[in-house]
């Protein structure tokens, strides 16, 4: 059995002797502008603890068996994180637990009460349905579409994208 420890690279977990140091794991979108920023926020944050371990989805070589199942369309259409028990969790609880995590709970901690929270998670599913068009990029299917495409070139070593 190997353990994983995340990589500076950002793509995927790799095997490696250590155990695990991050009690999250944090799946972003390293195409999407506002998310970038978010994240190295966060970075800065984390202060090379390895608290969270950073995975970039739009990294080619992610891959779902390397994080907790969630494959690349799941993965853009709403926020994901692994706890380090290997439950996943979604949506605002994902911001929740990072900031907690950080020692920074505090600006979450309003979302934990039932009307706010209420409001908090389905402001964040408005969010995330559009998301892509409100940073100029292209729908879902036509993201996972390109993803797909470029991924098979890679397996034949030589293609042409339209």
């Amino acid at each position: 059995m190997s353990l994983f420890t995340a990589q500076p690279s950002d793509s995927t977990a790799t095997p490696s002797r250590k155990a695990q140091s991050w009690q999250i794991k944090l799946l972003y979108d390293g195409e999407c502008p506002l998310c970038v920023r978010e994240i190295n926020f966060l970075r800065k944050r984390d202060a090379g603890r390895g608290l969270v371990a950073f995975v970039n989805i739009a990294d080619d070589d992610y891959t779902a068996e390397a994080n907790g199942g969630i494959d690349f369309e799941t993965a853009m259409g709403r926020i994901h994180a692994i706890l380090a028990n290997g439950t996943v969790i979604t949506n605002v609880e994902v911001f929740r637990r990072v900031y907690e995590t950080l020692g920074m709970g505090w600006i979450y901690a309003a979302t934990r009460l039932p009307v706010i929270g209420l409001i908090v998670d389905k402001l964040y599913v408005i969010w995330a349905d559009w998301r892509l068009p409100m940073t100029r990029r292209p729908n879902l299917a036509i993201v996972v579409a390109q993803r797909q495409q470029r991924l098979e070139c890679k397996q034949k070593e030589r293609c042409r994208m339209e």
